[in-house]
C-alpha cells in the first residue's frame, strides 16, 4: 500500500483472490447446474475453457467450467462477457471480506444482475471459496506490515 500500487487489478493484492473467488464460484455454479435429473440424463463435467476478462485495473484470466450437453449458462461471468464491471469486482471482494450472510450476498446479486441465484447455488458457491478467503487471511504478512 505504501508504494501506491493499487489493491485491484492484475498485479493487486486482491487479484488472485478475485480470480480464485471467480474460478470456485463458476465451478460451483456448474455443479449447482448438473444436479441428479442432468447426470441421469448423462450430463457431466466436460472440461474447462480460459477466458479474459478485463476489470476496472487489469486483466485477468478465468477457467470457466464446460458440461457435455452446453446446458450450462454461467450467471457470474456470462458466456462471451468479457468485461467485469467495476462495481462487481469491488462486491465480490467486500462481500467476503465483511462476511456476510447468504441472504445478503444473495440481496447484493440480485442488485448487480437484476437475477435471482437459488440458496443452493449460493450455499455451493460460499462453501468452495471460504476455504480460500480463509486461507487467504491467514497468509504470513510481508514484513513492511508487521
Amino acid at each position: 500500500m505504501r508504494s501506491g500500487k493499487s489493491l485491484y487489478g492484475k498485479d493487486g493484492a486482491f487479484a488472485p483472490l478475485l480470480k480464485s473467488f471467480l474460478d470456485s464460484a463458476l465451478e460451483a455454479e456448474l455443479e449447482s447446474h448438473l444436479d441428479v435429473e442432468e447426470r441421469l440424463s448423462g450430463n457431466r463435467k466436460n472440461g474447462k475453457t480460459s477466458k479474459e476478462v478485463r476489470t476496472s485495473s487489469g486483466t485477468i484470466t478465468i477457467e470457466t467450467p464446460r458440461d457435455r450437453s452446453s446446458t450450462f449458462e454461467p450467471e457470474l461471468i456470462r458466456k462471451r462477457e468479457t468485461i467485469l464491471a467495476e462495481s462487481l469486482e469491488h462486491k465480490i471482494i467486500g462481500m467476503y471480506g465483511l462476511g456476510m450472510s447468504l441472504r445478503d450476498i444473495s440481496k447484493h446479486i440480485k442488485d448487480m444482475y437484476d437475477t435471482d441465484i437459488s440458496h443452493t447455488t449460493l450455499s455451493a458457491i460460499t462453501d468452495k471459496i471460504i476455504p480460500e478467503v480463509k486461507e487467504w487471511q491467514s497468509r504470513p504478512l510481508e514484513d513492511l506490515y508487521t
